[in-house]
């Protein structure tokens, strides 16, 4: 049974090869897809296959997809772009026979708000339409994703955002990964979603408090308007289209459409997610 991980190299496929070696997954039964062959090379040292192939090059992505019976198709990271690579990927494996593909989506991607939402949407849509059983890992908000916000938070003794009293089911990047790895090692997942968020349902306020008791600071929550806070973070030097789709998010988070209390994460780890002070910690080390 080989199992091939697309962008293999980025931080959620390392960590799900990583989890898969650790399931004891055979190196040899791992293909890892990647772009660049140089930052591959500490994956073939362990003994993975590597393919070189881009999402926007089809016939490349065929070849490297050769053999393959499972695939885990990690999301594009070219917003805008996502629909046609992605497509490319789903019909490279049609062509390449593939027995089963995961996908990383959004949490509640058919009912969310999110901007990000469509083009995972229409890639589940095109995977429905598929010969090929899929499994739909619905992945929600990472706490890693607030990385950047925490030094000025500390700093300034204020976290700022525009998710009101919206609760956030955020999860670590390895609590994601470790989903995945365990989607791909079980039998009969074609046609399953997966909701997956954490077990702590935080408000941003409580967030703030949780980075507070971690830094040792008194830290407090900010409430700006969507738009405020999209001016904000782009004058803090954010591409404008980031910042946009970082505010809705956050607005997003208001409407409850990255809170979840399915339980899916939970299951598939056989563990509680890991404690947001635990990410906070590492992250400011």
């Amino acid at each position: 049974m080989t199992t091939a991980i697309t962008g293999a190299t980025g931080q959620l496929g390392s960590l799900v090869i990583t989890d898969l070696l650790q399931r004891g997954v055979a190196p040899g039964e791992i293909v890892a897809i990647v772009r660049d062959n140089a930052k591959a090379a500490p994956l073939a040292d362990k003994g993975v296959t590597v393919r070189v192939a881009d999402y926007s090059d089809p016939a490349a992505l065929k070849s490297a997809l050769d053999g393959v019976d499972k695939l885990l198709l990690i999301s594009g990271s070219e917003v805008g772009q996502r629909v046609p690579q992605h497509t490319n990927v789903i019909e490279a494996a049609e062509a390449a026979g593939v027995s089963l593909i995961a996908y990383t989506s959004l949490l509640k991607a058919d009912s969310s708000g999110v901007s990000l939402a469509p083009e995972h949407l229409a890639t589940e849509e095109r995977l429905a339409a598929s010969s090929i059983p899929a499994v739909l890992l619905r992945n929600g908000w990472y706490w890693e994703n607030y990385g950047s916000a925490l030094p000025q938070a500390i700093e300034s003794g204020t976290l700022y955002g525009a998710a009101g009293n919206g609760r956030l089911a955020a999860a670590s990047r390895a609590d994601f990964a470790a989903a995945a790895a365990a989607v791909l090692t079980l039998d009969d997942q074609g046609g399953k979603t997966y909701e997956l968020g954490g077990d702590e349902r935080l408000t941003y306020a409580e967030f703030a408090k949780i980075v507070g008791e971690v830094a040792g600071k008194d830290i407090a929550y900010a409430d700006l308007s969507e738009s405020d806070y999209a001016a904000a973070l782009a004058g803090a030097g954010l591409p404008e289209p980031v910042a946009t789709m970082l505010a809705g998010a956050d607005a997003g988070i208001s409407r409850g459409e990255l809170d979840t209390d399915s339980g899916d994460l939970q299951t598939l780890i056989g563990r509680p997610s890991t404690p947001v002070a635990d990410v906070i910690k590492a992250a400011i080390a």
